[in-house]
């Protein structure tokens, strides 16, 4: 006699995994492994002083120009290399390796002084998303920074050594610096010396608020560091119609330092969460119904 037919079983739907998409079944296509993330990198530090209004205009609430010295900026070009826990990214280099330059200023809160970083060129895409977690403003850009070499016509660490780096953004030359290594130094700078005090920040998906908006502290979980040198340095700074670096102009210079570092950074500390922010309400950066 025939049989009653049978329902087929539903198809299961696997659990998609990954710290950041794309998120998959494998979670092999993440963009980036979660945290802690390590580093390995070359920076040049140029400082210098600007007019203190055009810092204080970058500084959202309920952040403050620094008590001391409040137009003190540095400008920073690293050469790094990076990876997660299981450092596989060191064996496919083209998953590691990646430069940056990054404007930092100071500021305070509650008392406190706080570097942060207001403007950020990367090359490679997972940096971005590394800024997207921490709340750096990262952008795609084109980033050169000359490397040290005990053989050949390459710099060595040492006196009258001399570097140059170069930033880009958008087909357009933003700055350019050229250091020459004087002595070495107790320092590599004092700008970017405090723990950082950034925004994460995520619009509602109808334009009309933020549904995300966290003032959050982060830094260095550890750190070491080869010796900092001085330098004298020259920095120019270029005009762009799709950039606002160059309104950070250089007032007066402070210093210059090249360093070696290696840094783990492994998450950072919420220090005020907006409670409008889940109802999508948040206008602290004019995202509101009339800004879409």
């Amino acid at each position: 006699m025939p049989t009653e037919p049978t329902e087929s079983a539903a198809p299961t739907t696997p659990t998609v995994r990954g710290f950041f998409p794309p998120r998959t079944a494998t979670g092999r296509a993440v963009l980036i492994p979660p945290p802690p993330w390590y580093y390995s990198g070359d920076l040049l530090t140029v400082e210098y002083r600007t007019d203190p209004a055009r810092v204080s205009e970058l500084l959202p609430e309920p952040l403050a120009p620094a008590a001391e010295d409040p137009g003190a900026v540095a400008l920073i070009w690293a050469d790094w290399q990076s990876c997660g826990a299981g450092k596989e990214e060191l064996l496919d280099p083209v998953r590691s390796q990646y430069k940056e330059c990054f404007a930092v200023v100071r500021c305070g809160y509650r008392g406190r002084t706080y570097s942060r970083c207001v403007y950020i060129w990367v090359d490679k895409d997972f940096a971005v998303a590394r800024g997207i977690h921490q709340g750096y403003p990262k952008k795609l850009g084109s980033i050169h920074l000359t490397r040290p070499h005990p053989y050949g016509p390459a710099p060595r660490i040492e006196p009258g050594a001399v570097f140059g780096a170069t930033l880009a953004a958008g087909d357009r030359r933003l700055a350019q610096v050229v250091a020459t290594l004087r002595e070495p130094s107790a320092t590599g700078g004092f700008v970017n010396s405090h723990p950082m005090a950034h925004h994460r920040v995520l619009p509602s998906v109808d334009g009309t608020g933020l549904v995300l908006d966290e003032l959050v502290e982060s830094g260095a979980a550890s750190f070491e560091a080869g010796q900092a040198w001085a330098a004298d340095a020259e920095l120019d700074l270029f005009e762009s119609p799709t950039e606002e670096l160059a309104a950070l102009a250089v007032a007066e210079p402070i210093g210059a330092y090249y360093r070696q570092v290696g840094v783990c950074w492994n998450g950072g500390t919420v220090l005020e969460r907006s409670a409008g922010a889940s109802a999508g309400v948040s206008q602290r950066y004019g995202v509101t119904a009339e800004a879409r």
